[in-house]
């Protein structure tokens, strides 16, 4: 568990055209979503995970920028841990050159075959010395809590999160179609030891 100073119905039948409309806006589905949906392989390489301060910055979220194309850069990333992050995409009309996902629209968890997007929720938790995006369970008996990255380092600002190991990101699919939407992505339930959430500090 957390310290506690960190710790922060079923659908109606749908028309196939609806079910596609809601999969293809990001919207949550119940926990059977998970026969539903599958997940892509994408070009890591693309994307980057990022701690966003919220208003005055005393908590954070997380957001997910996307390179689509070429050109214009969507994002600058400095060196060292932790790595601060020049959000660029904020700064011009970056329609079909990048993507941003902000919310619960636009990104869930995923273990192997589970969609958990109505079970667990991401969030970012601060301590002193680091930014941790936790996996959190919204259902009892959903699963443990889950340490999925962390700055490697406290500071202002916009950070680069760092995957923990076996994590990665994927891309929602129906029936083989991508969707608008993102996974944070394990192939296996970590382990109580690997978790990483006895580990914060």
């Amino acid at each position: 568990m957390l310290p506690s100073a960190l710790t922060p119905a079923r659908l109606p039948a749908l028309g196939l055209a609806s079910l596609l409309l809601i999969a293809s806006l990001g919207g949550g589905l119940p926990s059977r979503s998970q026969s539903l949906f599958g997940a892509g392989e994408l070009d890591q390489g693309r994307f980057l995970v990022v701690a966003a301060p919220i208003g005055s910055g005393s908590r954070y979220q997380l957001n997910i920028y996307e390179q689509m194309r070429g050109g214009r850069p969507c994002f600058a990333v400095a060196e060292g841990r932790p790595a601060a992050v020049n959000p660029l995409l904020a700064s011009f009309d970056f329609t079909g050159v990048c993507a941003r996902y902000i919310d619960a629209n636009g990104y869930s968890l995923r273990v192997a075959d589970r969609d958990l997007s109505s079970s667990y929720r991401l969030t970012v938790v601060r301590s002193p010395n680091d930014t941790y995006l936790m996996a959190m369970p919204t259902q009892a008996a959903a699963g443990p809590e889950m340490m999925v990255a962390r700055t490697f380092g406290s500071a202002g600002g916009f950070l680069k999160f760092e995957l923990e190991p076996g994590w990665r990101l994927m891309r929602r699919q129906f029936k083989g179609r991508n969707l608008g939407h993102v996974y944070l992505y394990s192939p296996a339930w970590p382990s109580a030891t690997s978790s990483g959430a006895a580990a914060l500090p």
